[in-house]
């Protein structure tokens, strides 16, 4: 992937300290003026215009996320400065109840070190299934009306999802067709599976800003759901971790929630390629392994019995851009070398998640029911999303960004059902407990052009080995851990045979130097 790097220089022009800032990006040069630090004019009363800053405690950036319980939700914006309170003011037809929240200064780690406030308010105990009316903002301003609608609550009920990865500020191509479908109620929900903006600490995180306010159509009328991608990582994530905030996510990107009758995992991908120091990779490893065993119960399976993870960069993919999802063994999929462990795809096969959804390829590629790159069908071959024997992958990063399209390998994968590189987005329908739809809807020509049925008569893991029942009092029903120690025995074992054959060898030489000196 590309990025756009910053050079940034101080000149004096006519006694007064301008920054110059050049953007360099694909060979083009601009000058950007962004900020008069000294001007000695004087008004007619001897201050400086420095004596009167600007102030603006208007919000902006708008949008929403699902609370940690299904008749909550979470409401952030941001403000130039500091106000005293962050308040959601909503009701019905007037606004009745009132919401009190906290606010947090946002640094960016640009040269300027622009900032602004980020207010987060919980709304909890709404009216499910119901249209209402919300402000926000303080005492000092307050934003317009917006008008949504509640989701239902519980599990029996079928809700209509947006999915897309990679919107860019830039050729955001799907953007007014995700506008206008939030405005007609078209979807409930929309998930951005990671790439923001383009990116969103750019000049000084202003591209950010204006990306916000771009999804503010969208993120103030239905729940925003996300996750980090690749472009998200400048500054430790702090641009994604300040503007999102999602349910129990706590600043570590990743949560689950639960949306009609699926349980939806968000992860971040990211931990597998980048800061590998600080643990966390191994930390979500432990969270999603421990909550997919929790969602994969009989209770809780009787409730949600569909559950879906959503993480930027796929296990798969048959692009011809070289990413991880190119090769073989991908992280994300199988680990880290040499012992192969912390990967994805066995917790999914596990544990029995129906759908993964990914984003990073721009492009939208539907495969066939897999694992550890095998085909695995129904009992039909004819209908391999009957009953299908392992996690079914869509990926969806075709939603428009500056970087354009990433191109496919000509002859795919037998495990590669379709592909397109048209931009788009795509619809999950939840019909019911055994019936999901799944559509690709192109933008280029305004129609769907891919669309099918994941059916399960029942949802459980597609694992049906038998553990070994002595076992159990060491590590319960989970093998992992004697695994991953019979894997660094034999990596031991092999070090020492390394360590025998090269001590043989020296052995050998030192011999045969000690007959050609008696010689």
């Amino acid at each position: 992937m590309k990025y756009r790097f910053h050079q940034v220089t101080y000149v004096q022009i006519n006694g007064q300290n301008i920054v110059e800032m050049l953007v360099i990006n694909k060979l083009k040069k601009c000058l950007i003026l962004s900020m008069l630090s000294l001007v000695d004019a004087k008004d007619e009363n001897g201050y400086m215009s420095t004596d009167f800053p600007l102030v603006n405690y208007q919000p902006r950036h708008v949008h929403i996320a699902l609370g940690e319980d299904s008749n909550s939700f979470l409401v952030t914006w941001s403000t130039i400065n500091q106000t005293q309170d962050s308040i959601v003011l909503i009701g019905k037809e007037k606004l009745t109840d009132q919401f009190i929240g906290t606010s947090k200064e946002f640094v960016d780690g640009g040269e300027l070190c622009s900032s602004q406030f980020i207010h987060t308010v919980l709304v909890n105990n709404v009216q499910p299934n119901s249209f209402l009316i919300y402000s926000v903002g303080s005492s000092e301003g307050w934003s317009p009306e917006y008008r949504l609608k509640t989701p239902q609550t519980g599990p029996n009920w079928s809700p209509t999802i947006a999915l897309f990865g990679d919107m860019g500020n830039e050729n955001a191509v799907s953007l007014p067709y995700l506008q206008r479908g939030a405005l007609e109620n078209t979807f409930d929900m929309a998930i951005h599976v990671g790439d923001f903006a383009y990116d969103m600490y750019e000049d000084n995180g202003s591209r950010g800003d204006v990306f916000m306010e771009q999804i503010e159509s969208i993120a103030s009328l239905i729940p925003y759901m996300t996750c980090p991608g690749n472009h998200e990582y400048h500054y430790n994530f702090s641009n994604y971790k300040a503007r999102f905030q999602m349910p129990g996510d706590d600043g570590r990107m990743f949560y689950t929630f639960t949306f009609g009758p699926v349980r939806f995992f968000s992860v971040s991908t990211e931990y597998y390629y980048y800061y590998l120091e600080d643990g966390m990779v191994i930390t979500q490893y432990e969270w999603l392994k421990t909550q997919l065993q929790k969602a994969n119960s009989a209770e809780e399976r009787s409730k949600y019995p569909w559950i879906v993870v959503f993480g930027h960069r796929p296990m798969y993919c048959s692009n011809t851009d070289r990413d991880d999802c190119t090769k073989y063994e991908t992280k994300t999929r199988v680990g880290f070398p040499p012992l192969f462990d912390l990967g994805m795809e066995d917790l999914f096969y596990d544990h029995g998640v129906d759908l993964a959804v990914w984003a990073h390829e721009h492009n939208y590629e539907r495969l066939l029911p897999i694992y550890n790159r095998q085909i695995m069908p129904g009992d039909n071959p004819a209908e391999p999303y009957t009953n299908p024997r392992a996690p079914v992958h869509i990926i969806s990063g075709s939603a428009g960004c500056r970087e354009r399209h990433d191109g496919f390998v000509p002859n795919p994968p037998a495990w590669s059902d379709f592909r397109s590189l048209d931009y788009g987005y795509t619809i999950m329908k939840v019909v019911n407990t055994t019936h999901l739809h799944i559509e690709q809807m192109s933008v280029d020509e305004n129609k769907i052009i891919d669309q099918f049925w994941l059916i399960k008569h029942y949802h459980k893991s597609f694992n049906k080995k038998s553990y070994i029942t002595f076992l159990e009092p060491f590590y319960g029903n989970d093998l992992h851990f004697i695994l991953l120690v019979l894997k660094l025995f034999i990596f031991i074992i092999a070090l020492c045979c390394i360590y025998l054959l090269v001590k043989s060898k020296i052995r050998m030489i030192v011999r045969r130097n000690n007959v050609y000196s008696k010689v």
